[in-house]
């Protein structure tokens, strides 16, 4: 599943700099993450980079875009043509 960032969020910049699929960006108050771009850092990392940096913990798994680990490394190969 895609991942979503929270109205925790400190707007510190850090998941930013560590997303491998420039799927998070800053949005109108917080950080967003763009669904159709997030994998999870299938592809790339065993684990999601912008919630191993997180400092406040506030990316969760989006509910909406329930995605297993198949769909997830799908979306990365067609990403990365």
């Amino acid at each position: 599943m895609a991942l979503l960032i929270t109205d925790l969020c400190i707007n510190c910049d850090v998941c930013e700099q560590e997303c491998p699929n420039e799927a998070i960006t800053q949005g109108e108050e917080i950080f967003v993450i763009d669904p159709d771009r997030c994998t999870e850092c299938v592809g790339h990392y065993d684990k999601p980079q912008c919630i191993e940096s997180c400092p406040v913990d506030c990316i969760i798994a989006n509910p909406d875009r329930v995605e297993g680990p198949d769909k997830l490394l799908a979306k990365y190969k067609i990403m990365m043509g």
